[in-house]
């Protein structure tokens, strides 16, 4: 599991580096049969909350101020125009989105079987 954090680390590392969004989440972990309870942990980890926090703060600098903690945010993140902070804090979020998407796929109990004709 260690391996998932560290992908995701360095896909978030990487689109604030480089400006490459690389990583597709649902992708990966359908790619990789992770189970639910991988998922979960993902979801529940600090890596998924230090996401959370660089969302919160992308949407606080897009909304902008003058305040304290808004000259903070402007001195951490005003090298990124608007536009471009929006788009990366759209693909942080869906990491996230993948993450619960997949999650909720892998409910228990057996696959459906099609009726053949």
């Amino acid at each position: 599991m260690e391996e998932v954090y560290s992908i995701v680390e360095k896909a978030v590392d990487y689109v604030f580096v480089n400006g490459k969004f690389t990583l597709n989440f649902y992708d990966y972990l359908k790619s990789n049969k992770a189970t639910k309870k991988q998922v979960q942990e993902f979801i529940e980890s600090p890596t998924a909350a230090s996401i959370n926090d660089t969302i919160m703060d992308l949407d606080e600098y897009l909304e902008g101020g003058s305040d304290k903690e808004h000259k903070q945010l402007r001195e951490a993140y005003g090298h990124l125009s608007k536009p471009y902070a929006r788009k990366i804090r759209n693909y942080l979020y869906k990491i996230l989105e993948d993450s619960w998407k997949y999650e909720k796929e892998k409910k228990p109990g057996r696959k459906k079987k099609l009726a053949s004709k």
